[in-house]
């Protein structure tokens, strides 16, 4: 079993205050929210009530009411609180527990950092860790097996791709699991091999489970610490609200051990990781929002295919760098089909992972075809929707699709996706201004812990196609930024509305939950560089602060 430093809990446990004042009053704030036709609306006051539920928003010109409390806001900004709209709750937790490979930049400093943390961690029967890319290397191909051999041998390693869609052993973690020569790749999956056959050392999309069903499972504790640092992570962000894409069993009893015991502060939209676990947790309909509107499974996730950095994305041709691989399908199309019917039948809705232009296709065409059996507002779902052919995009602004994409995947992307895709199939990559302009509807997120869960940063890369160091001058495919209203609209509003949650929270309009913020700053003035640079004063949920003391 996976086993972390007791002492951390202490030091990673998320104190909450007692239930919200009644009847408060923040006062002299410089507020901005998202009106129902998403434009920007300004205010100055904001009223809540003992269930932390908003009841007025006020205007300078406003009587102020009698309440039991006030707070003198100082002035300061304060905006909705953050919704991000796709990331792995529990992978941003046991990512900052256990060995981060993100920050570095060669293959030898990662090794170095492999070897270190080792002689740290002489207890561990295996070395876990995330966040490796050969292309931020400027490798030229993957990591090998005997690479990590030479820093550490006498235990297993293994370490997934900073994408989840690839992982890397050591040869000790390669035998355990009993692969060799011999092992068929499995079905959406790839075990890359020396010349003899052999596998090297990677093992890409379902290929990574022959070795990961070896890795010892989390106890019910290690789970809860890695859920209190995945809150802590995201409130010192400013984030208030996710949606946790594949939610498993597992975690679903996490958050449900924090919401019984008081210690759930952020709210959480779960997509399921199968039907298996859709069934098992909500059963024939999705469930109730639980510990006032904290807690709600409304879905399922399914992969259609992998990332462009391991090749394993679905494209309609082949890979400029790579002429024998157009991706790796991880469903059929009558499989597609199937999982989202069977969702649907019972109101859930799906959310379908697609990167490459033919996977995006393909899912475009099973809401199509669902969209006549299927009446209603589904809120289809395209997590990523990165590379779009632009004959299809049109297709977004049809049946209710939502593009959920992140923002900080084009700039971290950009290099790599010119080197898969060539100079002449990027008019639809990372295609944000078209969807809009489309008539469909985006919700932004980061995705974390592939990148860091950082709404400000992302709505800087939204707005100027440029990543921290303002590279390319004048930002790359500059036509498909949006405005800073949409940027802070994807964050907000749209990422609430993506996950059936309007009306709860995402807006601070009379009605929904009193989930705001306090940062240094206003966002629809900042520039690029200003707005990555924005402090978090203070954080409320539900009309309790829970983060700052400013």
């Amino acid at each position: 079993m996976l086993r972390f430093a007791s002492t951390a809990v202490s030091a990673l446990a998320l104190v909450l205050a007692a239930p919200a004042w009644a009847d408060t009053l923040v006062d002299n704030v410089d507020g901005v929210t998202i009106d129902a036709e998403g434009k920007i609306k300004r205010f100055s006051g904001l009223v809540f009530d003992e269930e932390g539920t908003i009841t007025a928003v006020l205007d300078r010109a406003d009587k102020r009411p009698q309440t039991d409390y006030r707070v003198d806001g100082g002035g300061r900004v304060m905006l909705p609180g953050m919704i991000d709209a796709h990331v792995h709750v529990m992978g941003i937790g046991f990512g900052a527990l256990t060995l981060d490979l993100s920050d570095t930049t060669s293959l030898e400093e990662a090794l170095a950092k492999v070897k270190a943390f080792a002689e740290a961690n002489e207890g561990r029967p295996w070395i876990i860790g995330r966040g490796w890319n050969q292309e931020k290397w400027g490798l030229g191909r993957f990591p090998t097996a005997a690479e990590l051999d030479a820093v550490v041998a006498d235990r297993p390693v293994w370490l997934e791709r900073v994408d989840g869609h690839a992982a890397w052993g050591n040869s000790l973690a390669i035998q355990t699991a009993g692969v060799t020569a011999k092992t068929a790749d499995p079905a959406g999956g790839k075990i890359i091999r020396d010349a003899k056959g052999n596998p090297s050392g990677v093992f890409v999309d379902n290929a990574a489970r022959l070795v990961a069903k070896e890795v010892p499972a989390p106890r019910p504790e290690d789970r809860d610490l890695a859920l209190a640092k995945a809150q802590e992570v995201l409130l010192g962000y400013g984030v208030t609200a996710v949606a946790d894409m594949g939610t498993t069993l597992d975690d679903w009893h996490t958050f449900r051990r924090a919401g019984d015991t008081g210690r759930l502060a952020m709210r959480i939209m779960a997509y399921a990781d199968s039907i298996d676990t859709l069934e098992t947790v909500a059963g024939p309909a999705p469930t109730v929002w639980l510990y006032d509107d904290r807690l709600r499974m409304g879905g399922i996730k399914l992969y259609l295919d992998g990332a462009l950095g391991s090749r394993g994305a679905v494209l309609k041709a082949p890979y400029h760098d790579d002429p024998g691989a157009k991706g790796l399908p991880l469903l059929s199309p009558s499989q597609l089909r199937n999982l989202m019917s069977r969702a649907a039948m019972d109101d859930f809705q799906t959310a379908v992972h697609a990167i490459g232009d033919a996977a995006n296709a393909e899912v475009l065409g099973a809401i199509e075809e669902l969209s006549e059996s299927y009446k209603g507002d589904r809120r289809w779902r395209i997590e990523h929707a990165q590379i779009v052919d632009p004959a299809d995009i049109a297709r977004l602004g049809q049946h209710g699709v939502i593009a959920s994409m992140q923002p900080l995947h084009q700039t971290s992307d950009r290099l790599m996706a010119e080197a898969r895709l060539g100079p002449d199939r990027l008019a639809g990559a990372y295609p944000w201004r078209s969807v809009i302009n489309a008539g469909g509807r985006l919700a932004f997120g980061s995705d974390a812990p592939v990148e860091p869960a950082d709404p400000w940063a992302g709505m800087a890369a939204a707005i100027s196609r440029t990543d921290v160091k303002g590279e390319p001058f004048g930002g790359w495919l500059p036509q498909e930024t949006v405005t800073r209203e949409q940027a802070l609209a994807g964050f907000t509003a749209d990422a609430a509305f993506a996950g059936f949650a309007e009306g709860r929270f995402g807006r601070l309009v009379p009605g929904e939950r009193a989930d705001f913020l306090f940062v240094d700053r206003d966002p629809l003035f900042a520039s690029p560089q200003a707005l990555r640079e924005t402090k978090i004063l203070q954080v409320w949920i539900g009309g309790v602060q829970v983060k700052g003391t400013e």
